[in-house]
């Protein structure tokens, strides 16, 4: 199945995906490949499956970022409404060092 990432929240590491078939899917970093980020709008495919929960995607894709599907730069996407911009846990370089990635960072 495809969809549309409807929100993700990378500093927590889930979020859910809007479903060609018009279902919202909840998704779970763990359900990513390794080092693949979301962002809102980004295009994608999964394999939908039943939670104990409800509907969760798994083994999702990531087929075209969103950046690229509204035409815009990289972070242009349409907010919701009394949504406000923030950088909020983006730096926008794209080296992961702002993602969750399952781990708490530790201090050296």
């Amino acid at each position: 199945m495809e969809g549309i990432v409807k929100f993700f929240n990378r500093k927590k590491g889930f979020g859910f995906i809007h479903g060609d078939d018009e279902k919202d899917y909840f998704v779970h970093f763990t359900a990513l490949p390794r080092n693949v980020f979301l962002r809102d709008n980004d295009r994608v495919s999964f394999e939908a499956v039943e939670g104990d929960r409800g509907l969760k995607a798994d083994k999702v894709q990531l087929l075209q970022k969103g950046s690229e599907r509204m035409g815009g730069e990289e972070g242009s996407a349409p907010r919701r409404q009394g949504e406000e911009a923030s950088d909020e846990g983006d730096d926008g370089d794209d080296d992961g060092d702002d993602d969750f990635d399952g781990e708490e960072e530790q201090e050296q």
